[in-house]
C-alpha cells in the first residue's frame, strides 16, 4: 500500500483540512498544529464526515477514516466534561473502598455533572456525604490517570464477577482486539476516556442524589441504582452551581404546576401524557393564539393531518429507518400504522395533493401539530421529556430563489416571540455537511442567502461549519432563561430531500416542471418544553397576558361584595380573567393568597372606594396605588395585555 493510499482527511474548525497518515492519534494531529497545542492537549471531539454526532475521545485516540476534529484544551468548554468523566472514576473508586461488593456498571458525564449506574450494594441518600469524604481523600491524594491498553481476551477475564463490564466488552467491545483502561492508584476501571491527568485537577466535588436505573436503559433488565454527582475546577464555580440549582429546584415546573394546578401527569392514564387542568390550557391558548396571529399576518394556511398515518408515509419520507425505535407502531387488518413522530410528511402529502404554478408559491401550512416519540420510561421528566407533545410547526414550499424573502419573514416571527418573552439569545447557522443531498448550486445558494439574512440583521452568530442537517443548512436559535439556563429554541431548516422523495413539483415562468424547496420553521419548538421553560424562568409569575388569572378582587367587608362583583363584572366584560376573594379571611391574608397563587393585580375594595368609584390596586411584588379610577385601571390593563409587557407595571416602585 502506498503512503497516500494511507492517508485521511482531518478537518478543523476553521474549515481547513490536513491529511494524516491513517492511525495517527488526536495529539499527534495537535503536534502537527504547533507543539505548544500538542502539550496542552486534554482530549479531541470527533465526527465521522458525513455523519451528524460529535464523540469525545482520549488524546490517544486513533483517526482510522476522514473526520472533523476539535482539540480540547483546559480552555475549551469540554474540559469540564472531561474533568467530571475522571470525577465519576473518583466516586468509583471511593464507593469501591467503602463497599467493595459493589458492581460498577456505567458511569459517563453529563451536561451538568456525572453518574454513575452501580449494582451489588445498597445506597440512599443518608450514604452520600460518607462517600463524598472518601472522595475528597482520592483527590487530594492527587493519584495520575494511567491508559492502559489490555488484550480483549485477558479484559474479559478481570471481570468474572461483574456481568455488566463483560455485557460491554461482548457488545460495544466485541470487534476490538485491545481496550484501554484507566488506573489510578491501586484501582482501575474499563474505560475508553478521555480523562485530565490527575485526580487531583477535580477541584471541588459533590454527590447530588440517588435514584433508580434500567440497565441499557430497557425497562425489561434489572433496576440499578444510580448515583448523580457534580465536579468543577473550584469551590466557588461548585456553590455557584449548586445556589443556581437551589433556585431551580425553587422554580421546579412540576412543583410550580401543581401549586398553580396547570397540568399532571398521572399513572393511571399513563407516563409523559400531560393532562392540561383550565389554568394550564389558559396558558397554552394564549400561546396558540399569538402564534396563530404571527402565521395570519405571515400569510400561513391553517392544516390538519391525523396522528395516525400508515408508516408506508413515513417509509416515502425516510423517517421509518431513523424513528421506528421511537415510533408507537400497532397493526390493523394486517397493515402497520403508528402515531406520527413529526408533522412534515403529512404536510408534504396535502403539498403533493395540488398542482401548483409559481404563481401560487410560496404555500405556507401551519399546523399545532401533537406527535408521539416513545421515550425510555426512566427519560420522562415532567414537561420536558414526554410521550405526546405539540409543535407549533410550519412548512413551507418555496421557490429557491425566493429562499431569502421567507427567511426573513421567518427570522422576523421568530425575533418577535423571544424579544416578547425578553430572552437572551445566541444565533448559529449549521453549514453543508460532508454527505448530503441538493446541487452544490442549490446548497452555495441556500448557505449564502442565510448568510445575507444574517449579516443583515447585523446580528452576531456562530458558524457551525458542517453541522447542518443532511437535506439543507439551517438557522438555530438557542436562549437563556432567568437561572443563565440555556436551551435550544427556534429553528429555520432548508430541505431539499423531502421534496424528492414525494416528488414535489411546480410549473415555473418557462412552462417546465420545477423542484421547490422545503422550509422547516419552529418558533416555540414543542408547546410542552417552552411551557416549561416558561413556569421556571417566571417562577409562576406569567406576564398578564398569560396569567390563568389576571386580577382577584379583595372586597374588605361582608359590605363590600357588590362594589366587588360589580368591578369584577367591568373587568370580565373587557375579557379579563377576573376572580372575587370570598371568605371571612383578613383583607391581608386574602391579599397574601393572591400574591400566593401567582396573581398579577389585586383590586381592594371597600365602601370608601364604592362611594368615589375607584379602587386599590396592589401587584404581586406588594407596591400599593389608592384612589385609583377604575377607568384609567383598565385602560393600563388593555394596554398591558395588547402589548404583552412581562412585568405588571401600573403601579411604580
Amino acid at each position: 500500500m502506498s503512503r497516500s493510499e494511507r492517508q485521511v482527511a482531518v478537518r478543523l474548525p476553521d474549515g481547513s483540512k490536513l491529511s494524516v497518515e491513517q492511525g495517527s492519534t488526536v495529539e499527534d494531529v495537535a503536534y502537527s498544529i504547533g507543539p505548544g497545542l500538542g502539550e496542552d492537549t486534554v482530549a479531541g471531539r470527533v465526527r465521522p464526515i458525513g455523519g451528524d454526532d460529535w464523540e469525545l475521545v482520549a488524546p490517544e485516540h486513533a483517526i482510522r477514516s476522514d473526520v472533523a476534529l476539535e482539540i480540547v484544551t483546559e480552555d475549551s468548554d469540554e474540559y469540564l466534561r472531561v474533568l467530571r468523566h475522571t470525577a465519576a472514576h473518583v466516586f468509583a473508586q471511593a464507593l469501591q473502598r467503602l463497599h467493595p461488593e459493589a458492581k460498577l456498571a456505567i458511569g459517563p458525564p453529563t451536561d451538568d455533572g456525572f453518574y454513575y449506574d452501580v449494582a451489588g450494594v445498597d445506597i440512599d441518600e443518608d450514604d452520600l456525604e460518607e462517600i463524598e469524604t472518601e472522595m475528597e481523600a482520592v483527590v487530594e491524594a492527587d493519584y495520575p490517570l494511567e491508559r492502559v491498553e489490555r488484550p480483549h481476551e485477558a479484559a474479559v477475564s478481570r471481570y468474572d464477577d461483574n456481568r455488566y463490564k463483560r455485557a460491554i466488552l461482548s457488545e460495544e467491545a466485541a470487534d476490538e482486539d485491545c481496550v484501554s483502561f484507566y488506573v489510578q492508584d491501586d484501582w482501575e476501571d474499563l474505560c475508553r476516556g478521555p480523562h485530565v491527568d490527575s485526580t487531583g485537577e477535580v477541584g471541588a466535588v459533590k454527590l447530588l442524589n440517588v435514584s433508580s436505573a434500567y440497565w441499557r436503559g430497557d425497562e425489561d433488565n434489572e433496576s440499578l441504582t444510580r448515583v448523580y454527582g457534580t465536579a468543577f475546577r473550584s469551590e466557588e464555580e461548585l456553590e455557584a452551581f449548586l445556589e443556581r440549582r437551589r433556585k431551580a429546584k425553587e422554580r421546579d415546573h412540576r412543583k410550580t404546576g401543581q401549586e398553580m394546578d396547570l397540568f399532571s401527569i398521572q399513572e393511571t392514564t399513563g407516563p409523559g401524557l400531560p393532562l392540561y387542568h383550565p389554568n394550564g390550557k389558559t396558558v397554552l391558548n394564549e400561546l396558540r393564539a399569538f402564534v396563530d396571529d404571527l402565521n395570519d399576518e405571515s400569510g400561513y394556511d391553517v392544516v390538519e393531518t391525523p396522528h395516525v398515518f400508515r408508516t408506508e408515509l413515513w417509509k416515502k419520507s425516510g423517517h421509518y429507518d431513523n424513528y421506528e425505535d421511537d415510533m408507537f407502531l400497532f397493526e390493523v387488518d394486517d397493515q402497520e400504522f403508528g402515531l406520527k413522530p413529526m408533522n412534515c410528511p403529512g404536510h408534504a402529502s396535502i403539498f403533493d395533493d395540488g398542482a401548483w404554478s409559481y404563481r401560487d408559491l410560496p404555500v405556507r401550512y401551519a399546523e399545532h401539530g401533537k406527535v408521539y416519540r416513545r421515550e425510555q420510561r426512566g427519560e420522562l421528566s415532567g414537561l420536558s421529556r414526554t410521550w405526546a407533545f405539540t409543535i407549533d410547526d410550519g412548512h413551507l414550499f418555496v421557490p429557491p430563489e425566493e429562499i431569502d424573502d421567507e427567511v426573513e419573514a421567518i427570522m422576523d416571527m421568530i425575533e418577535d416571540v423571544l424579544s416578547t418573552f425578553e430572552l437572551e439569545y445566541e444565533v448559529a447557522l449549521a453549514t453543508r455537511p460532508e454527505k448530503s443531498v441538493g446541487s452544490d448550486e442549490i446548497w452555495e445558494r441556500a448557505e449564502s442567502q442565510l448568510r445575507s439574512v444574517l449579516d443583515d440583521r447585523d446580528r452576531s452568530y456562530e458558524v457551525e461549519t458542517g453541522d447542518g442537517a443532511f437535506y439543507g443548512p439551517k438557522i438555530d436559535f438557542a436562549f437563556e432563561d432567568a437561572l443563565g439556563r440555556d436551551w435550544d429554541g427556534p429553528t429555520v431548516q432548508l430541505d431539499f430531500n423531502m421534496p424528492e422523495r414525494f416528488d414535489l413539483s411546480y410549473v415555473g415562468e418557462d412552462n417546465e416542471e420545477h423542484r421547490p424547496v422545503m422550509v422547516h420553521r419552529a418558533l416555540y419548538g414543542s408547546y410542552e418544553r417552552f411551557f416549561m421553560m416558561l413556569i421556571e424562568h417566571f417562577a409562576g409569575d406569567f406576564p398578564l397576558w398569560l396569567a390563568p388569572e389576571q386580577v382577584r378582587v379583595i372586597p374588605v367587608a361582608e359590605h363590600s361584595f357588590d362594589y366587588a362583583d360589580e368591578v369584577a363584572d367591568r373587568l370580565d366584560g373587557e375579557g379579563f380573567r377576573v376572580a372575587v376573594a370570598d371568605g371571612d379571611r383578613t383583607v391581608g391574608r386574602k391579599v397574601r393568597a393572591g400574591h400566593d397563587d401567582h396573581v398579577p393585580y389585586m383590586v381592594v375594595v371597600g365602601e370608601d372606594e364604592r362611594e368615589a368609584g375607584t379602587v386599590s390596586v396592589r401587584d404581586r411584588r406588594e407596591r400599593e396605588r389608592r384612589d385609583v379610577d377604575l377607568d384609567d385601571f383598565l385602560g393600563h390593563l388593555r394596554a398591558e395585555r395588547a402589548e404583552k409587557r412581562v412585568e405588571p407595571d401600573f403601579v411604580d416602585d
